[in-house]
């Protein structure tokens, strides 16, 4: 039994056209990177403080500070 002829051209394409075909259909649904990978839209970086440093003040809460 022969495959169909869309299924047969799908084994010879190269990865960018694969994520061409499937982005065409579906859309560019996720992103390159996670949320936590990237810097929060928004927050100052230039303003000298360790970004650990900035992070714990974020984690404490509201009763403690």
């Amino acid at each position: 039994m022969t495959p169909p002829p869309d299924r047969a051209d799908r084994s010879v394409e190269t990865d960018w056209e694969r994520r061409r075909r499937l982005a065409a259909v579906f859309g560019d649904v996720l992103p390159e990177t996670t949320s936590d990978e990237r810097d929060p839209e928004g927050s100052p970086r230039d303003d000298g403080e360790d970004p650990g440093d900035a992070w714990l003040r974020a984690q404490v809460p509201p009763h403690h500070g």
